[in-house]
């Protein structure tokens, strides 16, 4: 069983990876056997996070590297550097994201609405095209973009960036079709609300966390650790079948009310 979730040898990119969901992601590769690319805007983030899982793992096992994920040159910088001290890149994890307008989708401004966009699908494409062809030429690799439960349901607050995240998920779909004659997998993590610095306003408020864990069957938030076994397993051999498809991890709130 061990052999199906060992990724000893692989070399994972994770963007977003100084805290939160990907920092969990990051550990969790790691400690499966990856050498991890820690990335996000924040250099000193990055090297705390990477010090973090080196110390943990007692080896050099992630590297820091600092990327913008809305400049292409970033993450052009991103991967030649990560292949140049790690090697070529087996697994992408494309985490990083944003969501800088709360509010109505018909008051945000054209600037809103094109950073959520660009940030959310574009920086994905990027990743994507700059990866690809190593993978290619290798006929193996894994890439996993993280979606969100908005990408299944409506929101009068946040809903650009629910629409992104329907949007990665049907890049996954398409990708998947174009990459499968690789042996080259395409999947997502979709998570619920989950205590991270990015979902703070969803969870922060006590009157709002009580109706999340009302509309639960779980009755509670998630924690970024409860992603990472998911990571794992679409980046592993356990996964070797699955392409094109979305795990969704939140608690079981996408099915309904838990209590009435």
């Amino acid at each position: 069983m061990n052999k199906l979730f060992d990724l000893s040898g692989k070399v994972a990119i994770v963007t977003g990876s100084s805290r939160g969901i990907g920092r969990a992601i990051a550990e969790a590769l790691a400690d499966a056997g990856a050498q991890v690319v820690i990335s996000s805007r924040n250099l000193d983030a990055c090297e705390e996070a990477a010090a973090a899982i080196n110390a943990q793992m007692g080896e050099t096992r992630a590297t820091a590297i600092a990327a913008d994920i809305s400049v292409k040159d970033d993450l052009r910088a991103l991967v030649t550097e990560a292949e140049a001290q790690c090697g070529p890149v087996d697994i992408l994890v494309c985490n990083a994201a944003v969501s800088s307008h709360y509010g109505p989708t018909l008051e945000i401004p054209d600037d809103e609405f094109h950073k959520i966009i660009n940030g959310n699908i574009l920086s994905n494409q990027w990743l994507v095209q700059l990866v690809a062809p190593g993978m290619i030429e290798r006929q193996a690799g894994s890439i996993i973009i993280v979606a969100s439960l908005g990408a299944y349901l409506g929101s009068g607050m946040i809903g650009t960036y629910h629409v992104s995240k329907a949007a990665d998920l049907q890049m996954v779909r398409n990708l998947a079709v174009e990459l499968g004659k690789h042996s080259i997998r395409v999947n997502a993590i979709s998570p619920g609300i989950t205590k991270t610095d990015f979902a703070k306003r969803l969870w922060e408020d006590p009157a709002g966390a009580e109706q999340v864990t009302k509309r639960t069957p779980l009755c509670r938030i998630g924690v970024p650790g409860e992603m990472a076994g998911a990571a794992v397993y679409l980046a592993a051999e356990a996964s070797a079948f699955m392409t094109g498809q979305s795990l969704l991890i939140d608690g079981g709130m996408a099915i309904g009310p838990a209590r009435l």
